[in-house]
């Protein structure tokens, strides 16, 4: 039997311990906001925009297709890209590869929608940009518990937390701003490809010295994590999707809200405007709270009262639909998410089972964030159709917002 050398005298297993510098979180950053440019630029505008044109009649069943096989894609995608991650002795390093492929790819997928005249080539498509963003997601985030300390994973974890909303905002604007829906696809593919090369070039990514033979049932058999074994890892793991879940209902159908709820006349602008909004109240909470969090050393307060500050916006949203009210829920769920992103990702890498396996239990727990898109459609489109419209549909967001906000507290070994 071969000997496998322990997980911390390999450099690239090793609990880091050398705080990182301001380049190389700027450059995590951005190749973060690049990613989510390109998911949620498509998912806020432009699928819902593409999905009118195609079939005006039956424009939220198209998009809740097209949107839950291209989840279902990523629910796949995430774990097995950052698994192959993890094995990847590339003299680039374990990371460096899958960010660059991811991107190629992914620009590949906006290329094919922005040319799209059909729902099958819509999910085509889309499932391309999910395939390979999600490898590229798995890479870069993996890169935080890979290089930085505990002690400074609050505050790191507050930066890639405004990648999210800046690459929302973003996105948007190349989708409302720049031209209409091809120039807008277009856009995010060139976006997403610059944004990558920064930590491409200068990630400082560590290599694996060699490469373990694959066995495939041990392969297979790692993407389930007991539970029972690794109890608070379960736990966050289900906080995570119900979070992402409520916010899933809430966000998914905005252009449809404001267009045939609030009857906004410019929805477009109305989606760009409330993201703008949310983004910046997320920008104010995100940093200061992860800094604050590490500096007190206590993570699942904050996730809960952020959790409930969200669900608080969301019976905003559900008891008046105005766009008055429609800005007002945009700023209290900013506040709450900003705070729930940079707190909930320190506390995730503080419960992960193994070094070695890092971006594959970081794409387990993705899974809580995927599946939700998953099943957002599949509930929304019939509460929204026959089951008392966009004010049950936000409060069943905030009831189950509420519900992962509770549960958090079932984390033992974090405070």
């Amino acid at each position: 039997m071969t000997h496998q050398p322990a997980a911390t005298s390999i450099p690239a297993l090793a609990e880091p311990s050398v705080p990182v510098r301001g380049r190389w979180t700027a450059a995590v950053v951005l190749a973060n906001v690049g990613v989510f440019a390109a998911f949620l630029g498509p998912i806020q505008v432009l699928l819902a925009k593409q999905s009118d044109v195609i079939a005006p009649g039956n424009k939220e069943f198209v998009f809740g297709l097209v949107t839950g096989i291209g989840a279902a894609v990523s629910v796949v995608a995430n774990p097995v890209a950052g698994a192959v991650s993890d094995r990847t002795a590339s003299r680039f390093g374990r990371r460096v590869p899958w960010v660059l492929g991811g991107a190629l790819g992914g620009a590949a997928g906006l290329l094919v929608l922005s040319g799209a005249s059909a729902v099958a080539v819509m999910v085509v498509g889309w499932c391309l940009v999910q395939l390979f963003c999600n490898a590229l997601l798995a890479a870069i985030t993996a890169a935080v518990p890979d290089r930085v300390p505990k002690v400074q994973r609050g505050v790191v974890g507050g930066w890639v937390a405004l990648a999210q909303t800046i690459g929302a905002l973003i996105g948007v604007g190349l989708a409302t701003v720049v031209g209409g829906i091809t120039v807008g696809y277009l856009a995010c593919a060139v976006f997403l490809l610059l944004s990558v090369v920064p930590y491409v070039v200068a990630s400082g990514d560590q290599r694996l010295p060699s490469k373990e033979p694959l066995v495939w049932r041990e392969f297979l058999k790692s993407f389930w994590i007991s539970p029972r074994k690794y109890p608070d890892f379960g736990w966050a793991w289900l906080t995570r999707f119900l979070l992402n879940v409520g916010n899933a209902l809430g966000t998914l159908y905005l252009f449809f809200y404001l267009q045939d709820a609030v009857e906004y006349g410019d929805p477009d602008s109305g989606v760009l405007i409330l993201t703008a909004v949310y983004s910046l109240c997320t920008i104010l909470t995100a940093v200061w709270s992860g800094s604050w969090s590490d500096r007190t050393g206590k993570r699942k307060v904050f996730v809960t009262w952020a959790g409930v500050v969200m669900a608080a916006g969301a019976l905003v949203l559900a008891i008046w639909p105005t766009w008055i009210a429609a800005i007002a829920g945009a700023v209290v769920l900013g506040i709450g998410f900003g705070v729930y992103l940079s707190v909930d990702f320190a506390l995730l890498t503080e419960v992960l089972p193994s070094a070695r396996d890092r971006a594959k239990d970081l794409g387990v727990i993705n899974i809580a964030n995927s599946l939700p898109q998953v099943i957002a459609p599949a509930i929304a489109a019939p509460v929204v159709k026959v089951l008392g419209g966009y004010p049950v549909l936000y409060t069943l967001a905030a009831a189950v917002t509420l519900a992962g906000a509770v549960l958090v507290r079932k984390v033992r070994s974090v405070a």
